[in-house]
């Protein structure tokens, strides 16, 4: 009998596309994928080090595992299980633990692990994190993660992920197309590129071999793929060639998502980021001066230490000004073996949680802004296949959530829309001649 195997993946788009690939691999030495609950033979969970509380989050999980299936062998993998990986092992119920250069090679470790007593570590140093491992996800037929890229070569003060995934590092140009031909082959209408570092994308065996403009020339060939999305990409590295090219590009979708981080150039210099906020002003007011209609999204942290009240006004000011379309805003933790962990004046919580809400009331604002300025438009909606209370959903080319009336032939299909309005949700409503607008009581 097959033995089965479930998943749970904590994070990033990335973590979930290398988690469908060792997957994929799991299956087809013989495999049987399952559900969390349906008491398999063997866990697998892949942690995240950037979301708060990752302990906290991996000890949930695994409680939770053990409870479902008592005598599975649990192993957790992921940036939390190169960063602690001694931790980990002490958590009850872990059996391994797997580092940045080990996760992939799980199935040539799965019988020695299964035969130890005792919670066994494999995890070098993350300077041994050299190989790309090619991943994509096809958990969901609508849409697929492709990762294009690992690793990052920056230091910003806040960040563990050069400590968790090593050093710069990217899949060859030709084997991203073929992946692309293989991901069209199945089904899937949209990729989602994805990288710790995206827009870094070139550097094969430790050279600069590329550009990213190059990867999204060459992608934007492949034959049947009808959308490409760029998950994140950071600012100084979205030259606007770049925008230029999805400007007019018939497969690249406009939306972009630029980490900013703060509108305070003196925290952007504490942070080490790579530009300030004048250049990031000018990659929105490029974008929006070629596709007035594209969606941006903006990461940023508030409480970064020595944030002052001065400091956030400018970066709540700053973003309030910005032609953007939604925020991701995060609330600055400390993580150990950061330059930051060691600067002065910590925020309190209380001021971060403050700073936090303010920026989730104006991003809510941003959006509705933006939903607005869509009434009336005619747009292309890719229905995905979640069905709720007679509804479904989909994403426009510029990232604006439809809802609609449940139609099955509408699943994974690409239809152009007339957007009428936003409902009680926060969706947008739709009218199209083959399907009727949904209605509200």
């Amino acid at each position: 009998m097959n033995r089965k195997v479930a998943f749970y993946t904590l994070g990033c788009k990335l973590n979930y596309s290398e988690t469908s690939t060792i997957a994929r691999q799991m299956e087809e030495r013989g495999f049987q994928r399952v559900g969390f609950q349906e008491h398999p033979d063997v866990y697998v969970i892949n942690t995240c080090s950037v979301t708060d509380n990752a302990d906290k989050k991996c000890r949930k999980v695994v409680r939770e595992a053990r409870r479902h299936a008592p005598d599975a062998l649990v192993v957790i993998v992921g940036c939390y299980a190169q960063l602690k990986p001694r931790e980990i092992a002490e958590i009850p119920g872990v059996n391994a633990v797997l580092g940045a250069a080990e996760k992939f090679r799980l199935l040539d470790h799965l019988e020695d692990l299964t035969r130890a007593q005792t919670p066994q570590v494999l995890a070098s140093e993350v300077s041994e994190a050299r190989q790309f491992h090619a991943s994509y996800s096809l958990n969901d037929r609508t849409r697929t993660f492709l990762k294009v890229q690992d690793g990052c070569d920056y230091g910003c003060s806040f960040c563990t992920i050069p400590l968790a995934r090593g050093k710069s590092r990217s899949d060859t140009l030709d084997h991203l197309v073929a992946s692309a031909q293989d991901i069209v082959a199945s089904g899937v209408k949209e990729i989602v590129l994805t990288g710790v570092n995206t827009g870094d994308w070139g550097i094969i065996d430790g050279k600069r071999q590329g550009r990213f403009i190059e990867l999204a020339r060459a992608l934007d060939e492949v034959e049947g793929l009808e959308r490409i999305r760029i998950s994140s990409i950071e600012p100084n590295l979205l030259h606007h060639d770049i925008i230029d090219f999805v400007a007019e590009s018939q497969r690249f979708v406009p939306h972009f998502h630029i980490p900013l981080q703060s509108g305070s150039n003196r925290i952007l210099g504490l942070m080490r980021r790579r530009y300030r906020r004048e250049l990031y002003a000018a990659r929105v007011a490029h974008i929006k001066e070629r596709m007035p209609h594209a969606c941006i999204g903006v990461d940023v942290i508030v409480g970064f230490p020595g944030e002052t009240d001065e400091d956030f006004r400018e970066t709540y000011q700053f973003l309030n000004e910005l032609d953007i379309s939604y925020l991701h805003v995060f609330t600055y933790s400390e993580r150990p073996n950061t330059l930051a962990v060691q600067f002065e004046q910590p925020v309190p919580a209380a001021v971060r949680a403050e700073r936090s809400r303010m920026l989730h009331i104006l991003s809510d604002k941003k959006r509705r802004h933006f939903y607005e300025s869509q009434v009336g438009s005619v747009r292309q909606v890719l229905f995905e296949a979640d069905v709720e209370d007679g509804s479904m959903h989909g994403f426009t080319e510029n990232y604006v959530r439809v809802q609609a009336k449940y139609d099955p032939l509408l699943i994974n299909e690409i239809k152009t829309v007339h957007l009428t309005g936003i409902n009680a949700e926060g969706f947008m409503e739709v009218t199209e001649p083959e399907f009727q607008p949904l209605v509200h009581s």
